[in-house]
């Protein structure tokens, strides 16, 4: 069982696989499986935000900031059902669109936790967020975390980061504890102990403890460097199995049909002036436009890329625009 089982009134936080595996003390397949519990009925709507390389099965729609990113541990961004490039913290779909919203490992990537939480809860009416949990975060801090985040019964607590790596104790991680094998392959086998997995319904009980702080940090430019070198990097053979796997099961378990089906267009919103008289554009059309407040967005290759139009200078120096 996950250290915290939060909203667990409103949905069974595991499946029977994974009650099984857990029974059998294979912790790492217990929380591979988590990927594939999503606990909606089949006819549920479900949006993936930050979905990247490695989206849920169940998802069936997703929303991406970025085409490319360092931020992204796969490096390919799927485009296997229908996808929206936008930001979590203006998602660009009407109000209570979606059944169930899935933020896995999203989160602690932004800078406005308050804005990012209330657009989950604008456009779902439930949802499921995972993250690392803070504790981890503070002893091993991430590049790109802007957050640490944890939870008490049912509330999520959140701390800024003034800096990806802001605390001393960081540094215990980095010159003692990553030395230590027998934890750090204690960690690898039970990932459950380092992971906040969070369910909510209606609505998300939350707290930014210090909201005066600043996240919006530039990225140190050696970590930079050897994302870029990683990204770049040929890919080895286990690489190459994980991606078939990866690949095999998406088309196993996705509602590939439906999904083939669902026209995005129907569920969009302007994010620049927020009218849901946006409209459909004809078939193969290369831009969509407001009729409200006129901005027009490029439609590349079906997939539209709804930035709102006053998107600040922090936010396009991540999407790269």
């Amino acid at each position: 069982m996950s250290n915290i089982q939060t909203g667990s009134q409103f949905f069974k936080s595991e499946s029977l696989p994974m009650q099984l595996a857990g029974k059998l003390g294979l912790a790492k397949l217990r929380w591979s499986l988590r990927r594939l519990h999503v606990p909606v009925p089949k006819d549920a709507l479900v949006l993936e935000v930050g979905a990247g390389g490695n989206p849920y099965p169940r998802a069936n729609v997703m929303l991406d900031a970025m085409e490319s990113t360092i931020e992204r541990n796969e490096q390919t961004l799927i485009k296997d059902r229908p996808l929206v490039l936008g930001l979590c913290e203006e998602l660009p779909f009407k109000d209570k669109s979606f059944d169930f919203i899935i933020a896995s490992h999203v989160l602690e990537h932004t800078a406005d936790p308050e804005k990012f939480l209330n657009e989950l809860m604008r456009v779902g009416k439930a949802g499921y967020i995972e993250t690392p949990e803070g504790w981890f975060e503070k002893m091993c801090a991430f590049t790109y975390h802007r957050l640490e985040v944890s939870a008490n019964m049912e509330k999520l607590f959140i701390r800024k980061k003034p800096s990806w790596k802001p605390d001393e104790i960081a540094n215990l991680w980095d010159v003692k504890l990553a030395k230590s094998k027998p934890l750090f392959d204690f960690l690898r086998i039970n990932p459950d102990l380092n992971h906040l997995r969070f369910y909510w319904k209606n609505n998300i009980d939350y707290e930014v403890v210090n909201p005066e702080t600043n996240a919006e940090w530039p990225y140190p430019v050696e970590a930079t460097v050897n994302s870029q070198a990683r990204m770049s990097s040929n890919v080895s053979f286990m690489q190459s199995v994980r991606e078939w796997y990866l690949s095999a099961r998406r088309v196993l378990f996705s509602q590939n049909k439906r999904n083939a089906n669902i026209n995005i267009f129907e569920l969009i919103r302007c994010p620049s002036c927020h009218s849901e008289q946006i409209g459909i554009p004809p078939p193969a059309s290369q831009a969509l436009s407001c009729p409200q407040c006129n901005t027009t967005y490029e439609i590349s290759q079906g997939v539209p890329k709804l930035f709102p139009a006053n998107i600040d200078e922090f936010n396009k120096t991540r999407i790269g625009n």
